[in-house]
């Protein structure tokens, strides 16, 4: 007779849950970015010296838009005084450039590393205060800098200086540019210069993106939404803070000392034009969307259109892009791509992360009395 206080055991079947942040078409999106910016690198091999120079520009100002808007659309910390960072990179890399006879190319990283120096103190004060006392107090301080710089005499004081020729005529990688590709000296360094902002643009996207798809994104969000709810669950909102405004600002550093390689001119109200590295950028996000990697590449291209057609009506230029801003904020206040994503779905850099079934999994249960 059988043993009836023994049975089979009992196979279930149970969903597998998983949890995901990238979608098809963000799947799709990487394959065509590779092959974008591999068409980008091998540019330079057919085109014009002025298509160059608008794409650096495009990149250049990528960089400095990805990053304030690093800082405001996923800190929370609205700065007004980023200028200060791209003129001290600037002032950096000519200081070493002349003074000390380093490669260009080898004083934009000295450029960066001086930025993140100045960021010390400054965040030492503007993380005293908060709201709109804190993009004033860095606007001031962005000020006090560039007050202080123009005092240098060896590097022309308030008028400026330019990097001299025997300086330029010898950046490293330019001759071999001129004779690979049978150009002039002045397109050898366009073109170099080119490629560092390419490199430059994707590194700084693909480093915020890993960023905010990692635990400390996570941070860096609860801290912006709620600081006092972060800080109950264990998030150090005064660290996470820190260590965005001084990635930001050693990266605005570099892409400052890389756009003064570029123009191989400086004066003080140059590198620390409020309009140029703060305004714009602050215009680029808000019409791209703040808060989302793709607002800034959106807000890029919509500025460089904007400029190209109406850089020629003087103050209407400046009038136009304001009027702009403000209907972008009234009647799609989360911008340009954040009206797309609501009506598409679409999310080409997608960081939420989401809970999905991939299958049924075997369970077996123990039936035994």
């Amino acid at each position: 007779m059988a043993d009836l206080t023994q049975s089979e055991p009992l196979k279930t079947q149970e969903p597998v849950w998983q949890v995901k942040t990238r979608t098809r078409a963000s799947g799709l999106f990487a394959i065509f970015s590779g092959a974008l910016v591999l068409g980008l690198a091998l540019l330079p091999l057919f085109a014009g010296r002025g298509l160059i120079q608008d794409l650096f520009f495009i990149l250049t100002m990528l960089v400095l838009a990805q990053l304030w808007n690093l800082l405001a659309g996923y800190g929370g910390l609205v700065s007004v005084g980023q200028q200060a960072f791209v003129g001290v990179g600037a002032y950096a890399m000519f200081a070493a450039a002349i003074f000390a006879g380093i490669d260009p190319v080898a004083a934009i990283l000295l450029g960066g590393l001086a930025a993140l120096v100045v960021a010390i103190p400054m965040g030492f004060f503007a993380f005293r205060l908060a709201g709109a006392y804190f993009a004033i107090g860095t606007w001031v301080m962005a000020e006090v800098v560039r007050l202080i710089l123009a005092q240098v005499k060896p590097l022309g004081g308030g008028t400026g200086t330019s990097l001299p020729r025997s300086v330029t005529s010898e950046i490293w990688a330019t001759g071999w540019i001129e004779q690979t590709l049978d150009v002039k000296a002045s397109a050898a360094r366009d073109i170099l210069n080119y490629w560092l902002a390419l490199g430059l643009a994707v590194l700084v996207i693909a480093a915020i993106y890993a960023l905010l798809r990692s635990r400390r994104g996570l941070a860096l969000s609860a801290v912006r939404d709620n600081p006092e709810a972060a800080k109950s669950v264990g998030v150090d909102a005064g660290l996470v803070k820190w260590l965005v405004f001084l990635a930001a600002s050693c990266g605005t550093g570099l892409a400052g000392a890389l756009i003064y390689v570029q123009k191989a001119r400086l004066s003080p109200d140059a590198a620390f034009s409020v309009t140029d590295w703060t305004a714009y950028v602050i215009f680029i996000v808000v019409i791209g969307g703040l808060g989302t990697i793709e607002g800034p590449i959106l807000g890029v291209l919509v500025f460089f259109a904007l400029q190209s057609l109406l850089a020629d009506f003087g103050s209407w230029y400046l009038i136009t892009l304001g009027l702009i801003g403000i209907v972008v904020m009234l009647f799609a206040p989360k911008g340009l791509w954040g009206l797309i994503s609501a009506r598409t779905g679409l999310h080409l850099f997608p960081i939420r992360r989401r809970l999905e079934g991939t299958g049924l999994a075997d369970k077996t249960a123990d039936t035994a009395p």
